[in-house]
């Protein structure tokens, strides 16, 4: 089996990437595998040390089977260094797995990925796969569940794999927005795996966001297309601590315990489980999204302002 090389996108965040390729490297086939890493410059000045401090760690990095770095002269953004980079490791390979750098991965998730990757590679409803799943606080998979894994019309960005030809099939300028603007129904059916969906699209498209996953998670709303997901998840997202551009604070999504099986039980056929979604669609309802988005801002100064406006009344 030939195995997919890893793209891994850094930025200013040392410590995570330390802690995120200090994980990679426990992994099985990590001597076995080529790592890309795509370094972006820095947006601000005050990011400049970091960025440097980064860059600077990734160079020593020793236990793959080829390392290739790649340092952005000019900031692209997350969406852009995501996509270009992306876009670059499945023209030469034909496929990849794509971590950022606050994901800490199980000593199995390699040969999860790679094991998935060459089983639906020929599967044209499977646009990508995940090794992470919320935890049991969040959701919890029936007992009855026979199975290791999910199908899941929601894309996950907390660790994926995808290979060229879906991946060529996104359309990051969403040629179709107005139509899907105007039409209602569209919007609720997007909406099935997640309430925020369709929002979030929205404000992608007004520029009030700087997202490519909800861009392509719509990619594989289009093409009725599925990502695969474990019942036990392979990663825990260590970067909601306020650290990261694009996260806020928060411990409700973190995994207490990576196992992650090196075999996992497979459906025989490509469906989703209804009451499943139905227990995944709960953690993106619109009520319990309110109390995350205020959970994220409470150690900010809004929340500050906010109470003050509260015991004033």
């Amino acid at each position: 089996m030939k195995l997919a090389p890893i793209a891994l996108f850094v930025y200013n965040r040392p410590v995570h990437t330390r802690k995120t390729v200090e994980a990679l490297l426990k992994n099985k086939l990590a001597k076995q595998s080529i790592l890309y890493i795509f370094s972006d410059a820095p947006k601000r000045k005050e990011d400049e040390t970091k960025v440097k401090e980064v860059r600077k760690y990734i160079h020593s990095i020793r236990g793959f089977k080829k390392i290739h770095i790649t340092e952005r002269k000019k900031n692209l953004g997350l969406a852009n260094s995501i996509i270009s980079g992306v876009t670059e490791v499945v023209k030469k390979h034909g496929k990849t797995i794509v971590l950022e750098d606050d994901l800490i991965t199980s000593p199995n998730f390699l040969i999860y990925m790679n094991y998935l990757l060459n089983l639906y590679e020929n599967e044209r409803k499977i646009f990508s796969i995940t090794g992470y799943n919320h935890p049991r606080s969040l959701m919890r998979i029936p007992k009855d569940y026979p199975f290791d894994v999910y199908f899941n019309p929601r894309a996950c960005s907390w660790s994926w794999a995808t290979w060229r030809d879906r991946w060529n099939k996104a359309d990051w300028e969403v040629k179709d927005f107005n139509a899907f603007l105007k039409n209602k129904e569209l919007q609720k059916a997007f909406n099935y795996s997640g309430d925020d969906k369709s929002d979030m699209l929205i404000r992608q498209m007004q520029g009030k966001i700087d997202s490519w996953a909800i861009r392509w998670d719509y990619t594989h709303f289009k093409n009725k297309a599925y990502c695969v997901y474990p019942i036990v998840s392979y990663v825990d997202n260590i970067g909601n601590d306020a650290s990261g551009v694009h996260c806020g604070k928060s411990t409700r999504f973190n995994q207490s315990d990576l196992k992650g099986l090196e075999n996992p039980r497979l459906p025989q056929f490509v469906k989703v489980d209804l009451q499943i979604m139905e227990r995944f669609r709960k953690v993106y309802k619109k009520n319990i999204l309110k109390k995350v988005l205020f959970n994220l801002v409470k150690d900010t100064y809004l929340y500050k302002y906010y109470r003050k406006l509260r015991y004033k009344k």
